[in-house]
């Protein structure tokens, strides 16, 4: 049965995991970079010809960038028209730092992925909280596994192989968005709290249907390694650095996800 399109795929809790990482990883280095060389506002023909004709990734053959841009596309859309990629571009232009922008793409991929997004808010949150933590691949696959069996049974279906291929990416990927360290041995590191990252939270939030009240407790804040009962706290030091407006009082909620100039 074809189900509506949502806004922010990760936050719809009937979406399917899907096994993208199982060919790939991420592909964070190759996002940076695509994003760099595009100039101004573009729309999805230009990014597009940006990686096919121009080749800014370089790739070797036609058919090696056409996959490339078929893989970009699935995790992080590329699609100005789309409100949370252009919400995304937004952010990623407001960054100011490489940190900053690795986590901004992160809630991205985490937003567009269910998979990704319950990894990190259910497995990868509590190794966060606890940096530093080793990250092992075992890990992965054993909650890949109970999820097949409790809640996602598409994951049932999945060769042995694209499991393992997942976890290993997957463990790949978290290190290439800056929250572990190391290449065979991973070990995680507490992000810190940046402006772009959590703006773009709310906005996906916003594009799920989520009232500012409901924003304020979301489990979401858990893929910055933010608990629930820290939301207001995080929102606060944020609006004192002039990464948000924020102010709460007498049940009466002011939230602008945007930097305060």
């Amino acid at each position: 049965m074809h189900r509506t399109q949502v806004p922010a795929p990760g936050l719809d809790v009937a979406g399917p995991y899907l096994s993208r990482l199982s060919a790939r990883s991420a592909l964070y280095t190759d996002l940076s970079v695509l994003l760099s060389a595009a100039d101004g506002d573009l729309d999805r023909a230009s990014l597009r010809s940006l990686v096919l004709e121009d080749n800014v990734l370089t790739r070797s053959s036609a058919a090696a960038r056409a996959k490339l841009w078929k893989e970009l596309t699935t995790r992080y859309l590329l699609d100005p028209a789309s409100p949370l990629f252009a919400a995304f571009l937004h952010e990623w232009r407001c960054c100011e730092s490489d940190a900053e922008r690795a986590l901004t793409a992160y809630v991205l991929l985490a937003l567009n992925d269910r998979l990704v997004a319950d990894l990190g808010t259910r497995w990868l949150y509590p190794l966060l909280r606890g940096a530093p933590r080793e990250l092992r691949v075992g890990d992965v696959l054993a909650f890949l596994d109970y999820s097949g069996s409790a809640q996602h049974p598409e994951v049932e279906r999945w060769t042995a192989e694209t499991r393992l291929a997942v976890a290993q990416k997957y463990a790949s990927s978290v290190r290439d968005f800056g929250l572990a360290r190391g290449k065979v041995r991973k070990s995680t590191i507490r992000p810190a709290l940046y402006g772009a990252p959590v703006r773009l939270l709310v906005a996906g939030l916003r594009l799920a249907g989520s009232k500012d009240e409901e924003i304020l407790r979301s489990w979401t804040f858990r893929l910055l390694a933010i608990a629930e009962n820290e939301v207001v706290d995080a929102l606060a030091e944020l609006h004192r650095l002039r990464a948000v407006t924020f102010r709460t009082q007498a049940g009466v909620i002011e939230l602008e996800a945007a930097p305060r100039h």
